[in-house]
Parts: C-alpha cells; structure tokens; sequence
C-alpha cells in the first residue's frame, strides 16, 4: 500500500481558495516547500504558484491545486496539511509523520 503524498484538510483549502482570490496576479495553486532553516533543522515553505515546474507532485483536493516540491517529497510523504487560526499561530500547520522531533516554538522540524 502507497502513503498518500499530502492531504489537505477543509480549513486550508478555504484558506488556499481565499488566498488566490485575493492575488494581484494569476495563481493555479499553491508550492508545498522544506528548506533548511530553524534550530531543528527543516522548515515548511508554502509560496504562490503560477506555473508547474518539471518534478512537482500535484495534489487536487478540495477544489484547491497543491503543488509539492520535488525535493521535499520524502520529508512530507504522508502529511497532512491543515491551516489554524487562534491567539498565538496563524497559519498552515503540518501534521508530519516522519518528524522525528520539533523545536520548541513549531517552527522548524527534523526526521
């Protein structure tokens, strides 16, 4: 049985639709990204995309175009990608199974 890429649950899809409605150009959807960064190591990135690059996974869920990096596939394989909004975090959030450990303010992860 294969893990499913990413999934993508109501409320980031909202907050993807919400988002490209409100772009000044046009979007097909949006960039799922790690980068190395933070004290434990790997960071998320999620940027615009107006155009498909070679090697990208396209998740379509929701009504929503997620594009996944190619070299982030193995991080993030079996993902969920959800968006809160409360007091003290606005933003996607990733329910990652292979993160191995987090750093103490949820910006950065390792595996």
């Amino acid at each position: 049985m294969t893990a499913t890429m990413l999934t993508i649950t109501d409320k980031a899809a909202e907050r993807v639709k919400a988002l490209i409605s409100k772009s000044d150009k046009p979007v097909e959807g949006l960039r799922v990204g790690i980068t190395t960064r933070g004290c434990n190591g790997m960071s998320y990135t999620v940027d615009y995309v107006d155009a498909r690059r070679p090697g990208d996974e396209l998740i379509e869920d929701k009504g929503v175009k997620i594009f996944v990096d190619p070299m982030a596939i193995m991080y993030i394989i079996g993902s969920e990608m959800d968006y809160t909004e409360d007091k003290f975090q606005t933003g996607f959030t990733f329910n990652n199974p292979n993160a191995k450990s987090f750093c103490g303010c949820g910006e950065s992860f390792s595996v």
